[in-house]
């Protein structure tokens, strides 16, 4: 269910000594694949070298410097000129005519329920050099490719380099999901569970189900009391409950960015009657389904 919108992707060329500062963007993910040359990011006091092939991954839109070296000076990234070619596509040439790096960078969102519920677990930054054996042949040869359609923009090179940097991206959650201690508890370890996941994706791709506790434990393989308490301990709520929550936040999402009657949102989200989505809705988000669309509007 991760689908990325990407909302503006940069091919940038630097030359030493250079510095760019990333402004803090909201509700969105910020990221950078290097594919020539090196740099170091700065993040608060942290500061980490890039190299050709390297990808820094920012999944809450934070703030930070990309640098040709410590102490470089930076400019604002707004401030700095651009070639736009297209609405989502802009060419930066930028720095003092030393060494050079090229680096792809976007700004991109997770325009579903799940993925901002993915959102909500990651981490500040993720960092992913060593792509493990398995990746490391296609992701190489797809940053090459990057890297050639950077050097010489040919037609059709946009959608080339775009739809490779998003999967590049869903890729390096995908490669701190393997790895990151935090995936082997919560949300993410339920996903994982070889039974709960299957109950889970029933619920997320089928939410207007009318779903019974009897169901969800038939989708897992298990005893509905042994379904109940291993949802409840991995989750810290019961699977019903997570189901009318998931339900309200697609219908919130769908409020928001559709004009669809709410008859329609109410049905699509599993709900028999309007008036009871407008109940379950106000007393989960404090405020009813009308408010929402107005607040979007104005």
């Amino acid at each position: 269910m991760l689908r990325l919108t990407g909302t503006l992707y940069c091919r940038a060329t630097m030359t030493a000594p250079w510095g760019i500062v990333l402004p803090r963007l909201i509700d969105s993910m910020i990221f950078v694949i290097v594919t020539a040359g090196r740099c170091i990011a700065e993040m608060d006091d942290e500061s980490v070298p890039l190299s050709a092939g390297t990808m820094v991954l920012l999944p809450h839109g934070d703030s930070f410097k990309l640098l040709s070296e410590t102490g470089a000076h930076a400019e604002p990234l707004f401030d700095l000129p651009v070639e736009k070619i297209s609405e989502r596509y802009e060419l930066m040439t930028h720095g003092g005519g030393g060494e050079m790096t090229r680096a792809m960078a976007g700004v991109v969102q997770f325009d579903s329920v799940a993925g901002q519920r993915l959102l909500s677990v990651l981490p500040r930054v993720i960092r992913i050099e060593g792509w493990d054996e398995s990746l490391g042949d296609w992701v190489r040869s797809t940053l090459g490719l990057i890297s050639r359609e950077a050097s010489s923009l040919r037609p059709g090179g946009e959608i080339v380099m775009t739809r490779l940097a998003d999967i590049l991206v869903i890729q390096g959650v995908r490669t701190w999901l393997d790895s990151a201690p935090e995936s082997e508890q919560g949300w993410l370890a339920a996903l994982r569970d070889p039974q709960l996941g299957r109950a889970l994706v029933a619920i997320h791709r089928y939410p207007q189900t009318d779903w019974t506790l009897a169901q969800l434990a038939a989708q897992a393989g298990m005893s509905r009391s042994a379904f109940s308490a291993r949802f409840s301990a991995r989750l810290g709520q019961s699977a019903m409950a997570y189901l009318g929550q998931w339900r309200l936040h697609l219908a919130r999402a769908r409020l928001m960015e559709t004009t669809d009657p709410l008859a329609m949102v109410a049905r699509a989200a599993g709900y028999q009657s309007e008036a009871a989505f407008s109940r379950a809705f106000r007393q989960y988000f404090g405020k009813p389904p009308g408010a929402t669309r107005r607040s979007v509007a104005a």
